[in-house]
């Protein structure tokens, strides 16, 4: 059962991959990358790496895409519209995605094939992956986590500013 819905999560993620970049308006697209992001955070999930499932949705799910919201919202839809179809481009991204499935296929049916274990059972002791990471970033890596932490709130209001309107 859990191969089986390993498999449905990683036809999702790539059907929503598709949806990016075929989606003409901005707004779907990034929801497509939303749920894209949420089918890789399963699929962690699956894999017993709850603490990178979490960070997933936190980080990419929630604040990248936030981010691309307020990008989207700055943009010009008007001339957006008005842009044409790039063959080029597609055919280019078509033959990159073959070539990942065809390399997907390779490494899966030559470790375990379709029908194999998902993942090896776990050996060693169950660690606390959270804690250990919480510790050693606030006492490691203190200074330089809230360095990045003003430095964002920074762009924040740098991007607020260079986007407002002014007022003639």
């Amino acid at each position: 059962m859990s191969l089986f819905l390993f498999w449905v999560f990683a036809a999702l993620m790539l059907a929503f991959g598709v949806g990016v970049v075929l989606a003409r308006n901005p707004v779907s697209s990034a929801m497509c990358l939303v749920m894209s992001f949420l089918g890789l955070a399963c699929l962690f999930f699956m894999l017993d790496a709850f603490f990178i499932g979490i960070i997933q949705v936190l980080v990419y799910a929630g604040a990248v895409m936030v981010l691309f919201l307020f990008i989207i919202m700055l943009l010009d839809l008007k001339t957006e519209r008005a842009r044409k179809f790039n063959v080029p481009a597609v055919v280019g991204g078509v033959a990159v995605l073959l070539g990942f499935v065809a390399i997907l296929f390779k490494v899966l049916g030559s470790n375990a094939g379709f029908f194999g274990q998902l993942k090896p059972a776990l050996t060693g002791p169950v660690t606390n992956d959270v804690k250990s990471v919480g510790i050693t970033l606030f006492t490691q890596f203190n200074l330089p986590f809230q360095i990045i932490g003003v430095l964002l709130l920074v762009a924040t209001i740098g991007v607020v500013v260079l986007s407002k309107k002014e007022l003639k």
